[in-house]
């Protein structure tokens, strides 16, 4: 084969080749091109989408944040529980009124673990306390303040123990009687366990629902220089002279330990034995009770019906084991008074000094039947129209 016909094929060669080359190269141009529309289609969708959801999200919070035309009243908003704490103070009756109260007074709040993953709370534990939204869910008027509201009849005052039952306006006051019942309260973070938090210097129920927990920030949550009401800083009148216990008291305690301690807090009886005199420390009864030690009717709430003392003067329609001497007033030393911790039923009396004798313990029932007992009286129901003769 001549040069000459060897030149030729290898240009043509050549030639194919540099055609094959290009040929591919604008089939991938025109992929990409492809590829660099569609991507384009798509990110202008996806920001069509997102200016979408930010118009209705907009648009709804307006029209929340509008009255209703109908009856000039704010519109809802749905809230649902995240964790639920577990406590114990198994009633109100006993729970302090303030945290930090009772610093032994202990706390799990267990997380809804379908509503918030464990790694939410990650962090939680290097914060030395929290404060914490929750719900009064105890409050007798509950239901009727969300689902009627118009019917409520929220009490504008309420009693003050401080100010021996004196009224003043609810926002002034920590009441739960309040007419959005959502309470606020710290407590000190003693350990983060999965989707649980243990806590301390609690103020809450057994069973109170919570709506949210915040870290405490002491640089912009301690304010210096915070002023209060006089009474709001009278010490005083809320404490107790001493608390002691009866004879025989440690050895029932140590029987009934044998079915409470299975699931307990705490770790001993003599745990236990601390956290009731910082409870008992703090006089936990009632205004009236404070006011009318003397008086021939007793009452003794039953723990769901009125729990927190404070609530008894307000709600004095409730259940209540009601008894009646015949034989006069009764000496303020005589009254039996109860306390339920720990699922232990605690009957307790305070002498004239303010003295307190921790008496007995038993395992906590509905209606404790020593009362009975001890007081010859009968358990049921009675209407506001006895309570006030």
């Amino acid at each position: 084969m001549s040069s000459k016909t060897l030149t030729l094929v290898a240009f043509a060669v050549a030639a194919s080749a540099i055609s094959a080359s290009t040929a591919i190269s604008l089939y991938i141009w025109g992929k990409f091109k492809g590829l660099e529309k569609s991507l384009n289609s798509t990110l202008q969708k996806c920001a069509a989408e997102r200016q979408g959801r930010v118009r209705a999200q907009q648009a709804l919070r307006k029209a929340l944040a509008q009255p209703k035309s109908e009856n000039l009243e704010l519109t809802s908003y749905p809230m649902t529980p995240i964790g639920v704490v577990q406590s114990c103070f198994s009633t109100r009756n006993g729970t302090p009124r303030q945290p930090l109260l009772v610093p032994l007074a202990r706390a799990c709040l267990v997380f809804d673990a379908s509503r918030v993953p464990p790694a939410s709370l990650e962090g939680l534990g290097e914060y030395s306390h929290c404060w914490i939204l929750y719900v009064f869910h105890l409050n007798t008027d509950l239901e009727k303040l969300w689902k009627e509201p118009s019917k409520s009849k929220f009490k504008a005052k309420v009693r003050v123990p401080r100010l021996k039952g004196e009224r003043i306006g609810v926002f002034a006051t920590r009441s739960p009687h309040r007419p959005c019942p959502i309470g606020l309260t710290v407590a000190k973070v003693e350990a983060v366990q999965g989707n649980m938090v243990l806590l301390s210097g609690v103020d809450l129920v057994d069973g109170t629902p919570v709506l949210d927990v915040k870290p405490y920030l002491p640089y912009c949550d301690s304010i210096q220089g915070a002023e209060v009401p006089e009474w709001v800083m009278v010490e005083n009148k809320l404490t107790i002279a001493s608390v002691s216990f009866a004879e025989g008291f440690f050895s029932t305690l140590d029987d009934c330990w044998g079915t409470a301690g299975k699931k307990s807090l705490y770790a001993s009886t003599d745990e236990l034995q601390s956290l009731i005199k910082q409870v008992l420390s703090w006089d936990i009864r009632s205004v009236s009770q404070r006011n009318r030690p003397h008086d021939s009717l007793v009452m003794i709430g039953n723990g769901k019906a009125f729990g927190n003392p404070s609530d008894i003067d307000e709600n004095q329609d409730e259940e209540t084991s009601v008894c009646r001497s015949d034989q006069g007033p009764t000496p303020s030393e005589h009254v039996i008074y109860h306390l339920i911790l720990e699922g232990l039923d605690l009957s307790y009396r305070i002498d004239g000094d303010g003295n307190v004798i921790v008496e007995k313990v038993s395992i906590s029932s509905e209606f404790p039947n020593e009362l009975v007992a001890i007081l010859g009286c009968e358990t049921k129901p009675k209407p506001r129209k006895e309570l006030n003769e």
